[in-house]
């Protein structure tokens, strides 16, 4: 009787051991992935001075990269749903390298930002199923955890990836750093060919009548409609984060790498508060954090021309700007498992869809707030959006009750 008790006990902790070690491998890739995405934010200016082109239309680099999320993911998630999860995985990350491969290799703008769109679809993909890997590798209480795990890669991207790439740009030009995030993409493509197990659960064969039957579902319109706008809002400032410090703080451009790190500091202890209170009752724990968030918004457009309480302000920011993310994948996810079980993984796709159509709005709202009124007014307009995420998240609270 105790050397089964034993004996099982041993193989619950191999099986929890090598889901650490899986989720881990997860984390590697997102750490790439969110490189790729954020880093534009640091080099829009060598970037735009490089190809003579306008800061705004170097915006479109993040805001149409968050374009080619937002198309690729769920169609490509229905496409692929057959495809074993650790092939598919890996196959991502050959999408992702060769899209680096070609960036740091255009000859002119148009061909960057194609290379961009591209590179883009193995970001869709890999965050749709990553969600849906993640909480098999754990017990039904960490699911919330498991998520953020996942995406404390793209946060440790934030904190290191995104001021390592600004600072390769300056020194060796932009070109160089999206030669180290294809290299970081053969490092998460060995990582995931070594750790991911290949046994994992596959989700039922999606159709694209799913895809219809998820978009026509109120509750799960109101879920994605909370992320867009949500999770967007930061984006309207935090796209042009470097000339609003350089130009409207004050700050030098070797500084502004410190407070990217200290920024992505705060955005990956952010993530895993968010995820820690994400675990019980997800719904509860947006609407307060989505109210903060708005509230720091507002706060930083009175702030950024001071440098010290500035940079407190967009330290701040940081702080919120993930912190909704693993509430917003668990709660879709669980309203998806409820109303259509049978596309778990193209809602979390679509998901992840509403998080980079908000990007993509954030960003373009952010350059029509630069060329019209100016930088210092990109971050109360950003909090508009975050308003929105309150009042959508009211509701959906209201209709849980009801229901």
């Amino acid at each position: 009787m105790n050397q089964s008790i034993i004996q099982s006990a041993s193989q619950h902790k191999v099986k929890q051991n090598s889901g650490t070690w899986a989720l881990l491998a997860l984390a590697i890739s997102a750490f790439g992935i969110g490189t790729t995405e954020f880093v534009p934010v640091g080099l829009l200016a060598s970037i735009a001075n490089d190809l003579n082109i306008g800061i705004t239309l170097a915006g479109l680099l993040i805001s149409g990269y968050a374009i080619g999320v937002a198309v690729g993911a769920p169609i490509l998630t229905a496409l692929t749903n057959r495809v074993s999860r650790k092939s598919l995985l890996m196959s991502l990350m050959v999408v992702f390298i060769i899209g680096n491969a070609v960036a740091a290799l255009s000859p002119s703008f148009e061909i960057l930002l194609i290379a961009r769109f591209i590179t883009a679809f193995s970001h869709g993909v890999f965050f749709s199923i990553g969600a849906t890997i993640a909480v098999q590798l754990v017990s039904p209480e960490k699911k919330g955890s498991a998520i953020a795990l996942m995406f404390t890669g793209l946060t440790i991207a934030i904190v290191t990836g995104v001021p390592l790439g600004t600072f390769i740009g300056q020194a060796f030009g932009w070109r160089a750093t999206f030669w180290g995030v294809a290299l970081l993409g053969v490092i998460a493509f060995i990582s995931s060919s070594a750790l991911i197990p290949k046994n994992l659960k596959q989700s039922p064969p999606a159709k694209f009548s799913d895809m219809f039957r998820l978009l026509t579902n109120g509750r799960l319109v109101l879920g994605f409609l909370i992320t867009a706008f949500g999770y967007g809002g930061t984006f309207v400032a935090f796209t042009y984060l470097t000339p609003l410090l350089h130009d409207v703080t004050g700050i030098s451009s070797g500084m502004i790498n410190i407070i990217l790190i200290i920024y992505g500091v705060a955005v990956a202890f952010g993530n895993s508060v968010g995820g820690k209170l994400a675990n019980k009752n997800p719904l509860r724990a947006l609407f307060w954090m989505f109210i903060v968030q708005a509230a720091v918004l507002i706060l930083l457009t009175f702030l950024a021309p001071f440098k010290v309480v500035g940079v407190i302000g967009v330290i701040l920011m940081g702080l919120l700007a993930f912190m909704n993310v693993p509430g917003l994948q668990l709660y879709v996810v669980g309203l998806a498992e409820k109303y259509v079980p049978s596309a778990v993984d193209v809602a979390s796709a679509i998901n992840i869809a509403a998080f980079n159509v908000g990007i993509a709005i954030g960003s373009i709202v952010g350059g029509i707030i630069i060329d019209s009124i100016g930088l210092i007014h990109t971050p109360w307009v950003g909090a508009l959006m975050v308003l929105v995420a309150i009042l959508l998240t009211g509701i959906s609270a209201k209709l849980e009750r009801k229901s």
